[in-house]
């Protein structure tokens, strides 16, 4: 059999999801269970939602809609653009992968961040692109000139997470238009905007579609802000040229049928997206206070979670297990090269107030 497996992904290792409420409730059998691991968002979903689903069930026997177009009409009145300049897949992360199987040979490499969403290194090592790691500062931040810096003749993109998981910060409005002043126009700027809609509001958040740069691609989702996740709704938004190339290797009959429906009832949902950002908002003061009287250190956030750092590795294994058995799930963040760090996904009120109760009786 490994004479059939390629290298890259022999070594590959595979992106490990945090725990189900199902698994901890299996395995623990606690009292009560807050799941703060995987920055879903914990309000649930439009109620709207039940009704657009339960129509797209007439025609399910049937194919998707391959173009989305819909969803491409509905979303380019909001933003000014033309459907075109759109591209609809299963999460964001399906077009992460679409980008790398369009642009890249094998040989050339992207740019990053060490501590970043995991799910970029794992779909450049599919197609044997060679990531370079570049550090975080001492405040969790992408280091933009330092990665402008990295620019060699095989670099084909940069991919900044913004804001980023798991850190929560940001590049700012100056930041990315010096990144963009000092980045080869044949090279990709990958601007994944997973967390864009508790974000968008900050003074100083970059408004990169209004920009119009041609080498950048933004990709958003419907998984965080509008409670979809298990819908697997992504988008990516860019020149219709690289649309056009995405759309070439993009796996045409996704997001599924239910998918789009789900998504166009939630994008006009916009009183359940206010719910859901006062809510993260009230929440992250809620932890920020609790850690401060923790003497705890933590990255101030525009998305809808905080990273602690317990500076031990050991100290994060054994807090992490130990809330696990409590029914609280958190998520250690070593796979995004950051060890004695944990994340916790602003939850509803009672959830924080049970996080808060356990992780003081632990620590």
């Amino acid at each position: 059999m490994k004479n059939l497996i390629p290298s890259n992904i022999e070594e590959l290792k595979a992106y490990v999801p945090g725990k189900t409420i199902a698994e901890v409730q299996k395995e623990y059998n606690p009292e009560r269970i807050s799941k703060l691991a995987s920055n879903e968002n914990r309000l649930g979903r439009s109620p709207g939602i039940d009704k657009a689903v339960q129509q797209a069930m007439a025609t399910v026997h049937d194919y998707p809609d391959p173009l989305s177009l819909k969803l491409r009409k509905e979303l380019s009145k909001k933003h000014g653009l033309k459907p075109e300049n759109f591209l609809f897949g299963a999460g964001s992360e399906s077009l992460l992968a679409g980008l790398f199987r369009t642009f890249f040979l094998n040989k050339e490499n992207v740019i990053t961040s060490n501590s970043t969403f995991v799910g970029m290194y794992v779909q450049a090592k599919t197609r044997g692109v060679h990531v370079k790691k570049i550090p975080i500062t001492k405040e969790y931040r992408f280091d933009v000139k330092a990665m402008v810096n990295a620019i060699d003749d095989l670099t084909k993109m940069i991919y900044i997470a913004n804001p980023n998981n798991p850190t929560g910060t940001y590049i700012t409005n100056q930041e990315f238009e010096w990144l963009m002043d000092n980045t080869p126009p044949n090279v990709l700027v990958v601007m994944d905007e997973a967390y864009y809609e508790y974000a968008y509001d900050v003074n100083d958040y970059p408004d990169v579609l209004s920009y119009n740069h041609e080498n950048v691609v933004v990709l958003r989702t419907f998984s965080k802000g509008y409670g979809l996740a298990g819908f697997r709704v992504g988008y990516a938004i860019a020149s219709q040229e690289l649309i056009g190339y995405l759309h070439k290797t993009k796996l045409p009959f996704e997001p599924a049928s239910l998918s789009q429906a789900a998504a166009l009832a939630a994008y006009r949902d916009q009183e359940f997206l206010a719910k859901s950002k006062k809510i993260v908002s009230e929440g992250k003061e809620i932890l920020y206070q609790f850690f401060d009287e923790m003497d705890i250190q933590y990255a101030h956030s525009i998305a809808n979670f905080v990273l602690i750092d317990l500076k031990d590795e050991d100290k994060a294994i054994h807090i992490t297990q130990r809330l696990l058995e409590k029914g609280v799930i958190v998520r250690r963040v070593n796979a995004f090269g950051l060890p004695t760090c944990v994340r916790v996904t602003i939850g509803l009120a009672e959830e924080l107030e049970h996080f808060k109760t356990v992780f003081s009786e632990i620590y």
